[in-house]
């Protein structure tokens, strides 16, 4: 690969070293750092477009271009790639305190899942020889290097919110000390997007991110950071739209990087647009596949499957369900992957739960089994979930209460297993699973008013809380659910009611479209039942053989006239 010629990427640097030590010294040092090393392995519809970055920072010259391509990929969350470019840097120039800065931030990921055990060690290695070269200990660079510092000071007593939190203090007082600095700025943005309340839903760190990356936007259009964290950063259902024209434009800045071919698609997915997240995943994959090959990765890599995941779901809404049955067809090949984690547990998880469920394919749902790869199931316990759920609605729907029963026990023992591991957020999700387990066990044991409360409780609870970054939805919507059993129970005034609200969260959902129209027929309103099912088939597969879009269509010739 050839990245010489990288017309994207600029820096201005300046060359200023001091408190130089022990060439021998150092060198044996950087060694010990156990760094990731090697070519770009990198690549898409554009293998060298990264986006364009512009710093002014006291390293060697030599290390200009090289320094900038790593901040690129840092930006776009190509971690491991970045890491071997910063590598490079603290090669030709030891004394570059950004370069250990980069290889610092490269083990942090700091929207993904909290580093490892090794990651944290690796990471306080690299600023303890940081420490051992810098020179100027009141220098931008030094503050910069500080702030990341908070990641790994004290990692095996201070919790990792704490010191997420203390990350962004250090990065607040950078860019308020210096205004002019915008990687400072998108770094804050950044740090405030990762120490955002998950229970705030006034979105407080959001919209302060928003306003700051807003702010740069317009001196920076092409820089790759400000458009995918301003995806991260608006990726709620009330903020979504604010983030739309950035979603539209961060895949062609970073055409190298499979996760920003994907990362559009999580706001192509809040507004319902499937066609365009279709194509961002399919254009996520193959890079994705690509890498895995260029990198010699024994298996899939797991952005493969994390786009495999959001792809399927988006062909499930337009009931293209020809194409999501390919993508089922080819997980089930898929045996090794890697890094074996929770991407890949969630995606072999929920990938045939939802292509079940969606469907309304209820004997199948009851007969899932976990996929047998390479993974521990036992260390994913929110992911298993998502079968046992998946088994217990489906196992209720066709009446084999028993089974239901059994799936319904495991999921709340799974629910006490998290909660007793302090997992808050993952046992209030898997609790809101149980609520609608047991109201759908309730229902068809002829508890009906049992049965509601519960359903409701389930909504109530899942509005309040969001989703988990690493999917595109619910397998199924507590709220939407909550109108099916309203219209398994003959009350669609109710049913259209809570198909409208699911909707205003989730718009463009084919199976609360389809509710509301069927819904709104039974209500006697004719005409919103006739807009439902027109925005139904607009959304739809033109060739899609789903039974609920013949009914549509019938029920619009019908009543043509009006």
């Amino acid at each position: 690969m050839n990245l010489r010629n990288l017309s994207t990427i600029a820096v201005v640097l300046v060359f200023s070293c001091s408190g130089r030590k022990d060439q021998a010294r150092l060198a044996s040092e950087l060694n010990s750092l156990d760094l990731t090393r090697g070519d770009i392995a990198l690549c898409g519809s554009g293998f060298d477009k990264f986006g364009s970055v512009s710093i002014n920072f006291s390293c060697s010259e030599v290390v200009r271009e090289n320094f900038n391509l790593a901040t690129a990929l840092l930006h776009s969350f190509e971690y491991t790639e970045a890491e071997k470019v910063f590598a490079k840097v603290v090669d030709a120039d030891p004394y570059c305190i950004m370069g250990y800065w980069g290889l610092a931030m490269c083990n942090f990921h700091p929207l993904w899942a909290p580093p490892s055990q090794t990651e944290l060690k690796k990471g306080l290695h690299i600023i303890q020889v940081a420490r051992s070269v810098a020179g100027d200990k009141s220098s931008r660079e030094a503050e910069y290097l500080e702030a990341i510092a908070t990641m790994y000071d004290g990692y095996d007593t201070l919790p990792h919110r704490a010191r997420v939190l203390k990350f962004e203090k250090a990065t607040e007082q950078i860019y308020k000390k210096y205004p002019n600095d915008h990687e400072a700025a998108i770094f804050y943005a950044l740090a405030l997007r990762a120490a955002a309340d998950p229970l705030d839903k006034n979105y407080v760190n959001q919209k302060k991110a928003g306003e700051i990356l807003n702010a740069v936007l317009e001196k920076e259009p092409n820089h790759p950071g400000i458009a995918h964290y301003i995806i991260h950063t608006f990726d709620y259902p009330e903020l979504a739209s604010l983030a739309l024209p950035a979603a539209r434009r961060y895949a062609s800045l970073a055409a190298a990087s499979a996760h920003a071919q994907h990362m559009p698609s999580h706001i192509f997915t809040r507004l319902g647009l499937w066609d365009e997240a279709v194509k961002s995943n399919l254009n996520s994959i193959s890079a994705a596949q690509c890498y895995a090959q260029n990198t010699g990765i024994k298996g899939h890599w797991d952005e493969e499957l994390h786009g495999m995941d959001y792809l399927v779901y988006a062909y499930l809404q337009k009931a293209d369900d020809e194409n999501a049955l390919l993508q089922m067809e080819y997980l089930k090949t898929i045996t090794e992957v890697f890094p074996a984690n929770f991407k890949d547990a969630y995606s072999f998880a929920a990938m045939p739960a939802r292509y079940a469920l969606e469907r309304r394919d209820w004997a199948t749902a009851s007969k899932l089994e976990l996929h047998q790869a390479n993974l521990q199931w036992d260390k994913f316990p929110w992911e298993k979930a998502h079968i046992n759920f998946a088994r217990a609605l489906g196992a209720a729907h066709i009446r084999k209460m028993d089974v239901a029963k059994n799936e319904l026990f495991e999921l709340m023992q799974i629910q006490e297993k998290l909660s007793s591991s302090k997992e808050t957020y993952r046992a209030n999700l898997v609790s809101i699973q149980v609520k609608i387990a047991e109201a759908w066990i309730r229902f068809y044991e002829g508890n009906r008013q049992a049965a509601i409360e519960s359903m409701k409780a389930a909504a109530d609870m899942e509005d309040k809380t969001e989703k988990d970054p690493v999917t595109p939805g619910e397998v199924l919507p507590a709220r939407e659910l909550l109108g099916d059993l309203y219209m398994e129970m003959g009350e669609p005034a109710k049913a259209l009611e809570a198909y409208q609200a699911n909707l205003k969260r989730r718009p463009n959902r084919f199976n609360a479209l389809y509710g509301a129209g069927i819904a709104a027929e039974k209500s006697g309103d004719i005409k919103s039942a006739s807009r439902y099912y027109h925005e139904l088939i607009g959304i739809t597969n033109p060739e899609s053989k789903r039974h609920e879009l013949q009914l549509a269509k019938t029920f619009i010739n019908k009543h043509a006239a009006l």
